[in-house]
């Protein structure tokens, strides 16, 4: 049995035969037009419009996240600069297939060069110029196969395009040899509950029909299974699937202890889905979705129709919302358009916010309207509200008052940098609560970026060095009488949610596709339990040992 490795997209785990994506069609050479420029020039707009309206036809069938994601390929296909460096270069006398491939190509090595959130952009603009370059030629664009029976899906990466339509009773699985967990193809196969693993470079070598294993939760395609393997893999497969149809109740631990479950949002059109799905409440709503799609802040009535619009979809249920968390990857020029060599540890979070305060009052207004209107008409939802990457007593003392100003009632904080965590019993008492984002939290305690795919290694929450951190925060709440939430990704893997439950954690937010899983797990273990696995992975001395340990702990009820 062979493994070849990745980061695990989902929990779930599937086998099938393998089908590899279709190669990139042929670069054009760089040969002299025959029509002229202003001929090639037109073929190219034409080309880049229909690439653009398809991208959008078919954002509006896949609907979600997908849709957004279509539509900024659209627009990133039709961009003025990208049109005049391609119009530069059919003013030398080449063909628009050329131009086009020369120029997208320019345009993704600026991309790969930034890194980050941007670098990881770069595939969807080699996806628009195969469709550009595929519609100028006459012939179909690279796509997903058809073998006429179920299969595993393995490509070099997914373009958006792709991903949002797959036929899901067909692929069984998804595996891509690059990528990482903030990619398009990880974001949308996250979006449709699909098993995959992405950033597998050793998937080069799988080969169209023979039978793998993909164990998104271990982050593993096993090669060559056993038919031990195999009944193995099937097993776990239809115990999630009965996990996942049973009937919903609220998240407990064996023992009773309460538990609640919570969804992660991106934007109020998640949230039917959510509720479906067994969510309690929500432990993470993100308002950037309001902000990064403007050249400019949304107005406070913009903000009031969206927040109207959650709340009253989660009527007597916690809703906490995330004040806007812009910067490092997710830059907004009318909050902080200076160049920082590493934004990361920058002006983000609340530290934009407070250069900006005329922003957060905005939307802390827009919060409290929303509020008191859907209270008028109804039963309230329970809104808490939470700043982003507070590293200081002082700042959360700042935060806490400005909420309270707007009539606020719960105001909490992210914890997300070793300070908080290390200060977590001082800035609980003047928080109401605190929210730990892992994603960050691991980020900047192993020194390591979340969107660098060179580190993904590092940033695995189950090193014990995090581990500790959130048992601090969990001390520090538990001290002062106040919740301390999860909403980073972490409290999506089964196990890792009882070991967090174990170091002190109150409530546990997720995408809404793990809700099930992690309901299942809590209710096989008991508060004792879930702080004697807990110890187990925070005796251990890197993360894959700390896993091994808490699994062996938790064999041992």
């Amino acid at each position: 049995m062979n493994q070849i490795h990745g980061v695990g997209i989902g929990l779930g785990v599937a086998q099938g035969r393998v089908a590899r994506m279709s190669g990139p069609l042929a670069l054009p050479t760089e040969e002299p037009s025959a029509i002229g420029a202003e001929a090639e020039a037109a073929r190219a707009r034409e080309a880049v419009a229909a690439v653009a309206r398809e991208l959008e036809a078919r954002g509006q069938v896949a609907g979600g996240a997908a849709r957004d994601v279509l539509e900024a390929q659209a627009m990133m296909a039709e961009d003025p600069a990208l049109e005049a460096e391609v119009t530069t270069r059919l003013s030398t006398g080449r063909t628009a297939e050329w131009a086009v491939a020369d120029a997208f190509a320019s345009f993704r090595d600026q991309l790969t060069a930034v890194g980050g959130y941007l670098g990881e952009r770069a595939a969807d603009l080699d996806d628009v110029a195969q469709r550009v370059i595929a519609h100028l030629r006459g012939v179909a664009a690279p796509g997903v196969p058809d073998p006429g029976h179920p299969f595993v899906l393995v490509a070099t990466d997914l373009a958006p395009a792709d991903t949002a339509l797959l036929d899901l009773d067909q692929v069984l699985a998804l595996v891509t040899s690059e990528g990482g967990p903030t990619s398009h193809t990880a974001i949308l196969a996250r979006e449709k509950g699909i098993v995959a693993i992405v950033g597998a470079a050793d998937a080069a070598g799988l080969a169209d029909g023979e039978t793998v294993i993909v164990d998104a939760a271990a982050g593993v395609v096993i090669t060559d299974p056993s038919a031990e393997e195999l009944t193995r893999a099937q097993h776990r497969a239809d115990a999630r699937a009965a996990a996942a149809s049973a009937p919903l109740t609220p998240g407990a631990l064996a023992d009773g202890t309460a538990v609640p479950l919570l969804a992660n949002l991106g934007s109020p059109d998640g949230a039917a889905e959510a509720v479906a799905l067994g969510a309690e409440g929500v432990g993470l709503f993100r308002t950037e979705f309001l902000f990064l799609s403007s050249q400019n802040a949304p107005t406070v009535a913009q903000q009031r129709e969206a927040y109207e619009k959650l709340l009253a979809a989660f009527r007597g249920r916690k809703v906490v919302v995330r004040a806007l968390d812009a910067g490092a990857d997710k830059p907004l020029a009318f909050l902080n358009d200076a160049h920082e060599e590493n934004p990361a540890l920058g002006l983000r979070g609340l530290r934009a916010l407070r250069a900006n305060e005329d922003i957060l009052r905005e939307q802390l207004t827009a919060l409290a309207e929303a509020d008191a209107a859907v209270a008028a008409t109804g039963e309230a939802a329970d809104l808490w509200v939470m700043a982003p990457m507070v590293a200081t007593v002082s700042e959360t003392r700042y935060f806490v008052a400005l909420a309270r100003e707007y009539g606020i009632r719960t105001a909490g904080v992210m914890v997300e940098v070793p300070a908080a965590a290390l200060l977590a019993d001082r800035i609980l008492r003047d928080a109401d609560f605190a929210s730990i984002g892992t994603n960050d939290l691991t980020q900047y305690t192993m020194a390591a970026d979340r969107l660098l795919g060179s580190v993904a290694s590092f940033q695995d929450p189950w090193h014990p060095a995090v581990l500790r951190l959130i048992r601090a925060t969990g001390d520090g709440g538990a001290a002062g009488g106040k919740p301390v939430g999860i909403c980073g990704e972490a409290a999506a893997d089964p196990l890792l949610a009882v070991v967090l439950v174990g170091l002190g954690a109150t409530s546990l937010s997720m995408a809404p596709t793990a809700l099930a899983d992690v309901r299942q797990s809590l209710k096989t273990h008991s508060l004792d339990d879930a702080r004697r696995i807990a110890e187990a992975a925070l005796a251990a001395d890197d993360a894959a040992s700390a896993r091994a340990a808490a699994q062996a702990a938790a064999s041992l009820r």
